[in-house]
């Protein structure tokens, strides 16, 4: 495999994977450089959404393609946001927009146990009958106030007791050996390898 389209336009999970991917030797696009539109997002699991979003980047570009859905699963909101994780504020969302939600719906809860899900889907052509799936998780709670800046999405709010962090206060690297997205493409490179 020498090139690779991202099924994602957000640039900060862009980012994550071209840095994590680098040592593969992968040339490694985004669905906007290939002019192809987001797929819908109309399932209830990360894995169908992930699949979705793959089997259309790869039917439109002809090349393999890489897709993640992820999220922040909320214990006190009964895996809230989940897969509406982006949209949790509604629409049209923004990170900033989407932490006020979040802290708004976490009042009431002395729980503030959450972690973020990522699953991964790498189709090596739109008609794979046996995609690869990778996927990870990343455990920890959600603070009482944003802090750090650092990260995306709902970073600035992920406390990290075993660091004493929160997410967006950790360094690139520290990031991808212990989020969600940095256990799920190492299980991915694995796969890859076999």
């Amino acid at each position: 495999m020498k090139k690779l389209v991202i099924a994602s336009n957000n640039p900060g999970k862009l980012l994550e994977f071209q840095t994590l991917l680098a040592p593969l030797g992968i040339e490694v696009v985004t669905q906007a450089q290939l002019g192809i539109k987001e797929a819908e997002e109309p399932h209830l699991t990360f894995i169908e959404n992930a699949l979705a979003k793959a089997r259309h980047v790869s039917r439109e570009s002809g090349l393999p393609a890489l897709a993640d859905d992820s999220g922040i699963c909320v214990a006190a909101l009964k895996g809230l946001p989940g897969v509406i994780s982006a949209r949790f504020s509604g629409l049209p969302s923004n990170d900033e927009r989407n932490n006020k939600a979040l802290l708004q719906a976490m009042q009431p809860h002395s729980d503030r146990r959450a972690h973020y899900a990522c699953v991964l889907v790498l189709m090596r052509s739109a008609g794979d009958a046996q995609p690869l799936i990778a996927e990870g998780e990343w455990h920890g709670e959600i603070a009482r106030e944003a802090r750090g800046t650092g990260g995306f999405g709902y970073d600035p709010l992920f406390w990290l007791p075993d660091l004493n962090k929160m997410s967006s206060e950790l360094s690139r690297e520290e990031k991808d050996a212990v989020s969600h997205r940095g256990k799920a493409i190492k299980v991915l490179l694995e796969k890859l390898k076999a």
